[in-house]
């Protein structure tokens, strides 16, 4: 009985020990880039390719990024600011409100010599995202905010209501003096009352923030984040009558505030895209990580979605006017649903959605030198040729004797289960194909999918 007791006992003992709090990676570089006020932001980036800003929320700090971080340094370059008065950032005396902080977070991107990037947010950072986003829209170009409210945008006041949030408005030299010493207490009761899974955050987690939140004047500037509410509540009524027109991805943990994030967000945004993390409460990189993590690398990387903006009264609804140079081509490759999977092809989403039934328009770049083995699509779609030579073919194998060379403004067809092939030339190629989703692509030889085995799109 005592040997089984002890070896339970060493059993835990392990599991706590083996548990290491949350860390971005070693390779990240790191500096302290001062705000317009004076503010020291402290920023850590890394990675290369595309810029993703994460702004992390409360009761955590940057490091709550790590798995995201990791992930997405493979093909972007990630950059992870310390909110104002949050970790390592200077703990300033104001400028708190939402409005200053985002301007924080664009001297960061510009300090580091970046330009328009897209932003991930958590929680608290979710309000500093939006006033971002709101203040710089042309500088966003993919939003993604997950599981917290906005200050001012409905249901605001109705969720004021609710005493599962009490800590919004624990704030005040009281507030201070009754944490000291106690921080562990407090946050304990926000983690427990957020959380989906009583075991996330872990020990070593919970124990690591609280010791960043411990620091001389950390809680007057965490809890300097809440009493900002009002100000922020007053700027969002401001900024909420411009509508945000980026792709917008509102993420909401099923045990936390689910599908109601989509909802906060369809009130400031015109092209928002929901998502909700199964068994999930809020701390959605604790408890759920590689789940959300492939959830935001899928819109990161995916097709971009140019939802119409127009909608009247008197019909407007649904209308899109767009030059050549309106097209925004990703930078990276996404060859997603609708076309055929190989890698360099980037996609742009017109009109509808080819993971879904209804019509849809997509135009694709296909690079020089590209050749494209024999596929079908189960859609009947039709196409156009926009700018270089395309060439075509159809039948069960590539064979260049089959192919018609298709100069800009030829149009072309794709039937429905109908093999056919293609090739680029010494120039890049951009084709627009409508089709009636939900699409597909299903090779003649699956040795020659360029896609993952037994994964089609």
């Amino acid at each position: 009985m005592i040997r089984r007791f002890l070896a339970i006992a060493l059993f835990a003992v392990a599991t706590v020990s083996s548990q290491t709090p949350p860390s971005l990676p070693s390779s990240f570089q790191a500096k302290t880039v001062h705000s317009s006020d004076g503010a020291g932001i402290f920023v850590r980036w890394g990675g290369s390719g595309p810029v993703v800003v994460l702004i992390h929320g409360y009761a955590e700090n940057s490091d709550s990024w790590a798995p995201l971080a990791a992930d997405l340094m493979k093909d972007h370059t990630v950059v992870v600011p310390d909110l104002r008065g949050i970790g390592r950032s200077s703990k300033t005396a104001d400028g708190y409100d939402k409005k200053t902080q985002a301007k924080d977070i664009r001297a960061v991107v510009t300090a580091l010599g970046y330009d328009k990037t897209s932003v991930v947010a958590h929680d608290i950072g979710n309000m500093v995202a939006y006033a971002y986003a709101a203040i710089y829209p042309d500088k966003v170009e993919r939003l993604i905010v997950m599981d917290a409210p906005i200050p001012g945008i409905d249901p605001w006041n109705e969720i004021l209501l609710n005493p599962g949030v009490w800590h919004f408005n624990f704030h005040g030299p009281d507030a201070e003096r009754l944490v000291a010493g106690r921080e562990r207490i407090y946050f304990d009761r926000i983690w427990n009352d957020f959380t989906g899974d009583p075991g996330r955050p872990d020990e070593a987690t919970r124990n690591f923030f609280t010791s960043t939140y411990a620091q001389p004047g950390g809680m007057r500037a965490g809890f300097a984040q809440f009493a900002a509410f009002s100000q922020d509540a007053k700027d969002n009524k401001v900024f909420e009558q411009t509508k945000l027109t980026m792709p917008v991805m509102a993420v909401g943990g099923e045990k936390s505030f689910g599908a109601l994030q989509a909802v906060i967000m369809r009130h400031v945004a015109t092209n928002v895209q929901e998502e909700v993390v199964a068994g999930s409460g809020h701390w959605l990189m604790e408890e759920r990580p590689a789940y959300t993590v492939a959830l935001i690398r899928k819109f990161l990387d995916g097709p971009l979605v140019a939802h119409a903006v127009a909608n009247s009264a008197d019909g407007g609804a649904n209308e899109e006017r767009l030059t050549p140079t309106e097209y925004k081509f990703p930078q990276v490759s996404n060859p997603g649903t609708g076309s055929s999977g190989v890698g360099g092809i980037q996609t742009v989403v017109l009109k509808g959605n080819p993971d879904q039934a209804g019509v849809y328009t997509i135009m694709l770049r296909v690079p020089a030198h590209t050749r494209i083995a024999a596929h079908s699509h189960r859609d009947d779609r039709v196409a156009t040729v926009i700018s270089g030579t395309w060439h075509i073919g159809y039948g069960d194998k590539f064979d260049e004797a089959k192919l018609k060379p298709l100069p800009p403004g030829s149009f072309y067809t794709e039937p429905p289960s109908r093999n056919h092939f293609a090739e680029t030339g010494d120039e890049p190629v951009v084709v627009q194909i409508t089709g009636f989703g939900p699409s597909s692509t299903e090779y003649v030889d699956a040795t020659q999918d360029p896609r993952k085995p037994d994964k089609s799109n």
